[in-house]
């Protein structure tokens, strides 16, 4: 089974601001759900935990199952360029995303799925077969993408949709 969690909350998420690759750690409330998170898998012996880089999908992975996680850049944050850190109702958005026209850095939507199914495709590949239980900690977009991986990407392209609160999960399953 594939367990796939988006981490606790930080202080950006609670004022509302983009949160890319200058995020913050999770806060007191982002750690309290990384613990429920771990209260509510406890009885799942994990194999294998991976995170993206980010430290707070990293705390969420370890206090959640209280393995290391191997950090796999593939599970990164999108890259949110210029617009990480700004209030979200002060975005200029080109759909579910910054307006690349406006903010430099913006990563490419494609590009983004891309790398992430890479790592999906690359975990079925080596694991897909085998009975093990592994979670994947990440990101809105991150746990979004994962679930456009097992579910398809919506009609609408929005990959949001798929995605889960802070500190909580979906399940998967390869096959």
């Amino acid at each position: 089974m594939i367990y796939v969690v988006r981490h606790g909350q930080t202080d950006l998420n609670k004022e509302r601001r983009m949160q890319g690759r200058l995020g913050l750690p999770l806060n007191a409330k982002g750690i309290k759900q990384a613990e429920l998170l771990r209260d509510a898998l406890q009885n799942i012996k994990f194999d294998l935990v991976f995170s993206s880089p980010q430290e707070r999908a990293i705390q969420t992975a370890e206090i959640a199952t209280e393995k290391e996680a191997i950090i796999d850049t593939r599970l990164d944050v999108f890259d949110l360029g210029e617009a990480d850190g700004i209030k979200k109702a002060d975005v200029k958005m080109n759909g579910v995303v910054p307006d690349s026209s406006i903010y430099k850095g913006v990563e490419e939507i494609q590009s983004y799925i891309k790398r992430v199914f890479s790592f999906m495709q690359e975990l079925e590949v080596n694991y897909g077969k085998r009975e093990l239980n592994i979670l994947i900690s990440g990101h809105r977009c991150t746990t979004g993408c994962i679930g456009a991986y097992f579910e398809g990407i919506p009609k609408d392209k929005n990959i949001l949709r798929l995605s889960s609160n802070n500190g909580e999960y979906k399940v998967y399953n390869f096959g």
